[in-house]
């Protein structure tokens, strides 16, 4: 039998029980919807958790330390003392890192406490420097007002929760100016450090002292989220400065203390660096040129390890879970067809009496599952997608009303609406077996004598 009469005789039969058939291929329509429906969802917060950790610019972060040996951490920060393959993190290490193969920029973290002063009234908060490349951070994309206007101006950028402390109308602002008062490191002359009974750090450095100074910064920003909370040299600050500008007040740091008591020489020590690549492909790289210098070394790569099999494990879940309406749906395609059978044995017996082989009758059958698999595929894929918008319109205005940005949690790529088509014809096809082999096995003189 050729392609075009099976072609044609299947969409007859399926014409003439339109309401079964119809009700058989909503049925595969609602097992598709359903796979899209959760597969999108953790396609899209997958997603959406690597968009903000690349928008942060983590990927391409390698966070340099000093290595130490397990037995420095278990005695006091008197007694401890680096491992002995281990380097001082100071200016020599700094500019060994600039010269290695792609890499972009290294700049120490700068992160103090400060008191600012707004309108007369004091406020306790968290400053850091963020480096001039930052301007292109994707965390900075929806800025109230704008990134600084250099590396050394005296301008400040408000995290949205510090703005909300100072006005309840955080956009106000911007333009105006506030004062911030910090700690300036200063150090001593040797000679002040050789006192009877001095450290021996501060005999040879000449110590520091602790003078209270202040700096006055125009805001000309506000954003929403902390950048890179607690990674990559500037998280956990609330008011951020220019790194440069940061580095020139010479403020007190909370690792002061311990580097002095730890620093065996003059050299100033680096609590830790960040070195940027040019890419997150080439972070493995860099990470383990530095490894072998005698540095410890953490990049989210090491993190987004376990994350990513996290997010496997996690759609391998929610596919089990859309594939269950897909099962359902299967069985109503036997159904569909075995009733078929019934109702169409003289047809079948005709056929075979005129010469239809058995592959050919096998075929008309395995011919109309695909057919209500491919038109329940591709309006399971449409009812997925709707489903996933207004799941999404909902959870942002919820947002909108807790004052939160908004944001998309489904997301439908391509290979995915080509996968939930394939998948829902392979399984119709799979369904058509039964009845397409019960059909071939009938009896042409039995199926003529049907009534």
């Amino acid at each position: 039998m050729k392609a075009g009469d099976l072609g044609e005789l299947a969409l007859r039969n399926l014409r003439e029980a339109v309401l079964r058939s119809s009700l058989t291929t909503l049925g595969v329509a609602v097992g598709v919807a359903s796979l899209v429906a959760w597969l999108s969802l953790g396609i899209g917060l997958q997603a959406l958790a690597t968009k903000r950790l690349s928008n942060s610019g983590l990927f391409d972060t390698v966070i340099v330390t000093q290595r130490r040996s397990l037995q420095s951490m278990r005695r006091g920060p008197a007694e401890s003392s680096p491992a002995k393959n281990a380097r001082a993190l100071d200016d020599d290490a700094k500019k060994e890192f600039e010269r290695l193969p792609n890499v972009v920029e290294v700049y120490s973290q700068v992160r103090f406490p400060t008191e600012v002063r707004y309108n007369g009234t004091p406020y306790s908060t968290i400053v850091a420097g963020i480096p001039e490349s930052a301007r292109g951070n994707g965390s900075f994309d929806g800025i109230q007002g704008g990134f600084f206007s250099g590396a050394n101006a005296d301008e400040a950028i408000l995290q949205i929760e510090f703005a909300r402390d100072l006005s309840t109308q955080p956009s106000s602002l911007i333009g105006k100016d506030l004062i911030v008062r910090y700690a300036e490191r200063q150090a001593l002359p040797p000679e002040a450090g050789r006192t009877p009974g001095g450290h021996a750090a501060d005999r040879e450095t000449g110590g520091f002292s602790i003078v209270p100074r202040e700096k006055k910064l125009r805001i000309v920003g506000i954003i929403e989220t902390e950048p890179a909370a607690g990674f990559g040299g500037f998280g956990s600050g609330r008011l951020l400065i220019p790194l440069e500008v940061a580095s020139s007040l010479r403020a007190a740091q909370v690792n002061d203390l311990r580097d002095a008591v730890r620093a065996p020489t003059g050299k100033p020590v680096y609590a830790s660096l960040t070195v940027r690549a040019k890419s997150a492909s080439l972070v493995g790289g860099i990470e383990t040129a530095i490894k072998t210098m005698g540095f410890g070394t953490f990049s989210l790569q090491d993190a987004t390890k376990s994350l990513e099999v996290f997010f496997r494990i996690f759609d391998m879940l929610l596919f089990i879970f859309g594939s269950l309406a897909l099962a359902v749906a299967t069985l109503g395609i036997i159904n569909t067809l075995v009733m078929a059978i019934l109702e169409r044995r003289r047809e079948i017996g005709i056929l075979k009496a005129l010469g239809a082989a058995d592959r050919d009758v096998k075929q008309l059958f395995f011919v109309e599952a695909s057919v209500m698999g491919l038109l329940g595929g591709v309006l399971g894929v449409v009812f997925g997608w709707l489903v996933g918008r207004a799941v999404t319109f909902g959870i942002n205005v919820y947002l909108k009303r807790q004052s939160l940005p908004p944001t998309d949690v489904f997301s439908v790529p391509f290979w995915l609406v080509l996968l939930a088509i394939v998948l829902a014809v392979l399984v119709s096809l799979a369904a058509g077996l039964y009845p397409a082999s019960r059909a071939a096995k009938l009896n042409p003189v039995e199926a003529l004598r049907y009534e």
